[in-house]
């Protein structure tokens, strides 16, 4: 789908007509206009592609705030609390009991003020880019701040030539090609003077900070460590903020979402919803990950510890919401190191990485969140045995076998509740990088002729 879905409208109760779009199927997810927006164009180009992914495992809701793209343009009003209005009336216009709140940069104070004032109609909340008071902080004034007052100055005066400029904060490293198509989409989405006013007040003059530990919603902020445009502390000060939330950061130097590795976000955001991957989202996945025979790829494996005596020792309800627990921070792990998940084995998850690198963050972060958890919490820890190896394994549609495959399980089955054990090839592939192994020696594994060589990461270290 190249075009937007049913553009539609809705007047907020301070008159101003506000369009929107809803596209997909599943659990609503309401999501908050970037900076500036166009309902028509959002649908195009590698935007296009991400809110595509993000409809195919949610009902997701997109509107144009007000002075940009199809909604009102000649608006005087532009504040956070004005524009506020804008996604109270799309919510109330689609009759939304409940949903998940997904809050985008200069949109991010506006998503704040809802989920503040409108507890009871969240389930989730989501940030990314995002921040609570102005984001040119007091610290930044003298340095960042001339700098702002004159790229505020160049929009409104020309708001060709201050696209351009703002080109290189939100896409440092655009080709020609895409400096045009982002030039072309902000010249189109809003003037420059609606454009300053309210890119002015996010890095000056909002602050709804005391509003953020009212949040009560399981919350998930995401960030890139390198974005130039919202700098990663912004993004780390909301979260300290949020009485129920996690902070992950990605890799990148990508402002927009669509950027960069935008497949990352919509595998975080779904991981923190606890739904899997539309099928059509797998399906188109699987091409890039698993099809490719003769491209080696990382196979991991977990294994909950005491997974078949869990229903006879704490019951079927509880012993579902540790499975759970288990498969939410797996998948996180997934999502933050560009891992797929294949399948789950009822007693944990198998999944793929494009590299053995990526598969041992992977690990890491599965492990040092489980030791986390083990410590907050008294009672019914969560032990996980984790095994990798490479290789080129066999595909048939979405699943994966051969060799390969029965290795990393073998290898998971070996290791004792918190290892990661890892085959020689995936040490040798990774050599130089930074990790720590111990030599567990060569130890014979069902299945296998010769013994193999295993090694221990210290993830500890």
């Amino acid at each position: 789908m190249t075009t937007a879905p049913n553009i539609q409208f809705v007047t907020t109760e301070d008159g101003v007509t506000i369009a929107y779009t809803v596209a997909g199927e599943g659990p609503p997810l309401v999501c908050t206009p970037d900076w500036v927006s166009h309902q028509e164009l959002e649908w195009q180009g590698d935007n296009g592609d991400f809110v595509r992914r993000l409809a195919r495992a949610c009902t997701l809701v997109r509107f144009d705030g007000r002075g940009s793209g199809l909604s009102d343009r000649d608006v005087d009003d532009l504040s956070v609390d004005a524009r506020l209005h804008d996604l109270e009336a799309v919510v109330d216009h689609l009759g939304l009991e409940t949903f998940a709140l997904f809050g985008f940069s200069q949109w991010s104070p506006v998503a704040i003020m809802y989920a503040a004032k409108h507890p009871e109609k969240l389930t989730h909340f989501i940030l990314y880019a995002g921040f609570c008071e102005g984001f040119i902080t007091a610290e930044g004034r003298d340095q960042r701040g001339e700098l702002g007052r004159a790229l505020l100055g160049l929009i409104r005066a020309e708001w060709g030539v201050g696209a351009r400029a703002i080109t290189g904060f939100i896409h440092p490293d655009a080709d020609l090609k895409e400096q045009r198509e982002i030039l072309q989409f902000l010249r189109q989405a809003s003037s420059g003077d609606v454009a300053a006013r309210i890119l002015e007040e996010g890095m000056f003059d909002v602050d709804v900070a005391h509003l953020v530990p009212q949040i009560q919603a399981p919350s998930l902020v995401i960030h890139r460590r390198d974005d130039n445009a919202v700098g990663l502390d912004c993004g780390r000060r909301v979260a300290s903020l949020l009485p129920n939330a996690r902070f992950q950061p990605l890799d990148g130097d990508h402002h927009m979402p669509s950027g960069g590795d935008s497949l990352a976000i919509v595998r975080a955001v779904e991981a923190h919803l606890g739904i899997d991957a539309a099928p059509a989202e797998a399906a188109s996945e699987a091409p890039r990950t698993h099809a490719q025979a003769n491209a080696p790829i990382a196979l991991l494996f977990t294994d909950l510890e005491g997974s078949t005596t869990l229903t006879e020792r704490l019951g079927d309800e509880r012993a579902q919401e540790l499975l759970r627990e288990h498969n939410l921070i797996v998948r996180e792990a997934l999502a933050g190191h560009g891992g797929s998940e294949v399948k789950h084995t009822g007693d944990g998850i198998m999944a793929s990485y494009p590299s053995a690198s990526s598969a041992l963050d992977g690990a890491v972060q599965i492990q040092r969140a489980l030791a986390k958890r083990n410590e907050e919490r008294d009672g019914d820890p969560l032990n996980v045995r984790i095994g990798i190896n490479a290789g080129e394994p066999m595909h048939e549609q979405d699943d994966l076998f051969g060799t390969a495959v029965q290795l990393a399980r073998r290898i998971c089955d070996l290791a004792a509740p918190g290892q990661v054990l890892v085959s020689n090839v995936v040490r040798e592939l990774v050599a130089g990088k930074g990790f720590l192994f111990a030599d567990m020696g060569e130890t014979a594994l069902r299945g296998f002729e010769d013994p193999m060589r295993i090694y221990e990461v210290r993830w500890a270290e």
